[in-house]
């Protein structure tokens, strides 16, 4: 008698994948856990290396642009203005280099068994995010220590988080599927970050910046991102609507094309990887 074979595959259409992602939800988890604890295995100080990098920048940022350049700080103290922008930019960084190197990494995974690729680049994304609630931790002590008493606008920063977690998914999303097709983007990456990290307003205010160029400026979405953080945070800038709504609307159009693409290329990865 012949024994049933098993045959396993993927979901076919778009509903029956997105429903393969629910069912998949412990993959997430796991793979979620395993990264945070992987990053701080066998460190002296543990998770506290969320703390320490951006407390360190900061730093460096308030001495060079804030003691040694004199730039504007918008009223507030300069650490409280950068750190406000580190908040956001730490986690886009954080979250683009593990995101586009994450279904290298899951290699064997990949190519063993299947379940929906997008799990791997988006538990990436959410540890690096788990990474910036941890840093609020210095961003509260920041305020206790300067007597600042944050405004109600506050309230909103909810959605500000939201929008800079879907400029991270977004941009992994594209840069994980390219990694897989194109290794050179391996050495690419590091230097998109350290580019982003001088054209986005981190260790200072975009206020500096001329009128003439600003909306040049603000096509990088997250320079919108760090105003609409210092806006909730501080409360020392109006609200910045021409870079908010260049944000969101770059956001969109990265998240969308990010998942078509990646979802063209993903029945290639095992092949490709």
């Amino acid at each position: 008698m012949d024994q049933p074979v098993l045959v396993i595959e993927a979901g076919k259409g778009e509903r029956q994948y997105w429903r393969d992602i629910l069912r998949y939800r412990e993959l997430f988890y796991f793979l979620a856990w395993r990264d945070v604890l992987v990053r701080y295995k066998q460190t002296v100080i543990g998770i506290a290396w969320a703390l320490v990098r951006p407390f360190l920048t900061m730093v460096v940022f308030t001495v060079v642009f804030g003691k040694l350049a004199k730039l504007p700080s918008e009223g507030v103290p300069y650490p409280l203005l950068t750190f406000a922008a580190l908040l956001p930019w730490q986690f886009f960084s954080n979250a683009l280099t593990e995101s586009s190197g994450s279904l290298i990494t899951n290699a064997n995974m990949i190519t063993k068994i299947y379940f929906p690729r997008l799990v791997i680049p988006t538990s990436a994304v959410v540890v690096s995010f788990i990474d910036f609630l941890i840093s609020f931790v210095i961003f509260v002590g920041l305020m206790v220590w300067y007597r600042f008493i944050p405004p109600a606008t506050v309230f909103f920063l909810p959605v500000f988080a939201f929008l800079s977690f879907g400029a991270a998914m977004g941009a992994g999303l594209w840069l994980a599927a390219l990694t897989v097709k194109y290794r050179d983007f391996r050495y690419i990456v590091p230097f998109i970050v350290q580019f982003g990290l001088y054209v986005s307003p981190v260790g200072f205010s975009s206020s500096i910046v001329p009128g003439k160029y600003q909306l040049l400026y603000s096509l990088n979405p997250m320079v919108g991102i760090i105003d609409c953080f210092r806006w909730s945070m501080l409360g020392s800038i109006a609200f910045p609507f021409t870079s908010f709504s260049l944000a969101v609307v770059i956001v969109a159009l990265m998240n969308v094309t990010g998942i078509i693409y990646f979802r063209k290329t993903e029945r290639a990865f095992a092949d490709i990887i």
